[in-house]
């Protein structure tokens, strides 16, 4: 009696030792395959160093089907590891917004949250047998300091199934919630420069406007003028935004050092020229940039042409008349393809990423360029037609059906990511009493460079009876956002710190889905199974119990 006694003690001793221990020291251990609970070392850096305190609310909770109860779940387990690294300083709650019973208040809440930026999405389900609807807001909002940002949980490609676009947000949580929160706590002095080169565009500023914006929430911007004497220097990336007007010698011969000395930049450059569009057609006419060999040296070639593509988005046209009236009818558009093919790279900056749409795309190659590694980003489809320059371009042709075996040119590159040391196109070309040769470098450090070959993949729509900007990659026709914006903040973000935020982008969860046909079979089986297992475990300890307290009590 008294060791079983001494025991009890002990047990209770240890117990209260664990509890005190576990208050002062903490530890998690992940033992999953893919490492899902562990978060990234930028994001881990950015907690535990946040100046002050964070608050996060999440409206995507209550009553949901599976997968998003999934979804909901890994939200509150990313929070609890930013907690595990942050402590304090982050605080979250969930917020059910069907808990507001009265229809006045619900919509009030309704309309103030779209005020603040988050969007609800209609939820369709069947319960028995009957189809219902619900509103859901799958997203948060992040405050700090006054300040806050909406954060976008259910994010993915449209095109794949219900179940992969909520796994791919599924693996985006732990991005979207440490870029809102970078975004917020980061200050002036520790943010990257952008520049902006201008000057070579006709483009007005209205429709750079919401890329524009975006950039500066995250960087410090800058407008780069060409036209000055001396190399470009105190910046981390060069923007270079549909030029349509030559670039010169000693302007090529910055952007050459500038990359050369470790600087990145990012073109989205035409290889030809649409100035507009008529039913009768116009030609899209060659456009040279006087940037071909600088590509070419670098491994890319942009060729002039202009990319036909069967899977592409509509435009409005008048197909006849209905009664005294036009009949405007969306139409199909080949020339303005929409790019969900972003071949097998995992890169961060296309993993998960929805369809891009561009507007007269041209194709690029890529050259043979030592120490170059090329990653193709952005792809056509495969069914597509390419025509050379000058092309004649009509809305007439719109109104014909196309043959799909002429659309048989296969996948073409339209973005590509250069990473490497880079060459530079004057090595061996200057000489010494050229007013060039200080400071010049035939080769220098590591850089990254990516070249898309449409200008207008960063232009955004503008309203402009309201004389207001649409979001990029807003079509106002089919009320479409496609992910334009999303693929060049993901661009500048890998561009100017590959091991950042973004790299949490990489986060991969495998589906592992159950054989539907052997569960539906074995249906019976699994359930009694799941039933009387528990109850037959418990009656097998506790026979097991008693047999060893009477063979120790019994004599």
């Amino acid at each position: 009696m008294k060791s079983a006694l001494s025991r009890t003690l002990l047990i209770v001793a240890i117990l209260i030792a664990v509890n005190i221990l576990s208050a002062f020291v903490f530890f998690r251990l992940d033992l999953t395959q893919e490492k899902r609970y562990t978060l990234s070392e930028a994001t881990q850096t950015l907690l535990a160093n946040l100046p002050d305190d964070v608050h996060i609310d999440v409206y995507l909770t209550g009553d949901l089907p599976p997968g998003f109860k999934r979804l909901e779940n890994a939200v509150q387990e990313t929070l609890d590891g930013f907690q595990a690294e942050a402590g304090t300083k982050i605080t979250y709650r969930f917020i059910n917004p069907d808990d507001v019973t009265s229809p006045d208040a619900k919509n009030k809440l309704i309309d103030k949250l779209q005020q603040r930026g988050l969007f609800p999405t209609n939820l369709f389900d069947n319960e028995g047998g009957k189809r219902t609807e619900k509103l859901i807001f799958p997203g948060a909002i992040v405050s700090y300091q006054g300040k806050e940002t909406p954060v976008l949980l259910l994010k993915g490609n449209k095109a794949a199934s219900p179940q992969e676009q909520l796994n791919q947000s599924y693996e985006g949580v732990e991005f979207q919630l440490a870029s809102a929160i970078q975004k917020l706590t980061q200050t002036k002095e520790n943010r990257h420069r952008v520049g902006l080169l201008y000057g070579h565009t006709q483009v007005p500023p209205s429709r750079f406007s919401d890329l524009l914006a975006s950039i500066q929430q995250n960087y410090e911007l800058f407008f780069i003028d060409m036209t000055k004497p001396g190399p470009i220097t105190g910046l981390d990336l060069v923007l270079v935004p549909k030029p349509d007007k030559a670039f010169s010698e000693d302007e090529i011969f910055k952007l050459d050092q500038f990359v050369v000395n470790g600087g990145r930049a990012l073109f989205f450059v035409d290889g030809q020229r649409v100035d507009s569009v008529s039913n009768e057609g116009t030609y899209a006419q060659p456009l040279s940039l006087n940037l071909d060999d600088l590509f070419f040296r670098w491994g890319v070639r942009i060729n002039r042409d202009v990319v036909k593509d069967l899977y592409c988005a509509p435009v409005p046209l008048n197909v006849g008349n209905l009664g005294d009236k036009p009949n405007i009818q969306l139409v199909p558009w080949r020339f303005y393809p929409r790019l969900n093919n972003f071949g097998t790279s995992v890169n961060p900056i296309v993993r998960n990423l929805d369809a891009v749409v561009g507007h007269f795309v041209s194709t690029l190659d890529t050259v043979r360029s030592t120490g170059i590694q090329k990653t193709p980003l952005l792809l056509t489809s495969p069914y597509t037609k390419l025509l050379k320059t000058p092309a004649l371009i009509s809305y007439n042709e719109a109104r014909q059906q196309p043959d799909p075996q002429t659309y048989n040119e296969g996948t073409h590159i339209i973005g590509c990511l250069l990473e490497g040391k880079f060459q530079s196109l004057f090595a061996n070309r200057i000489l010494p009493g050229d007013p060039r040769a200080a400071g010049f470098k035939a080769e220098g450090i590591a850089s990254r460079i990516l070249i898309c070959s449409d200008g207008d993949l960063i232009i955004n729509d503008v309203d402009y009876k309201r004389q207001t900007p649409y979001p990029l990659g807003f079509d106002r026709y089919t009320r479409t956002t496609y992910a334009n914006k999303d693929f060049a903040l993901n661009a500048i973000d890998y561009l100017v710190d590959p091991n950042g935020v973004i790299e949490a982008r990489n986060r991969t969860v495998t589906l592992r889905p159950l054989d539907k046909i052997r569960v539906d079979a074995g249906r019976t089986g699994w359930q009694a199974l799941n039933l009387l297992g528990p109850l037959a475990m418990l009656g097998i300890v506790g026979l097991v119990w008693q047999v060893i307290r009477r063979r120790q009590y019994g004599q």
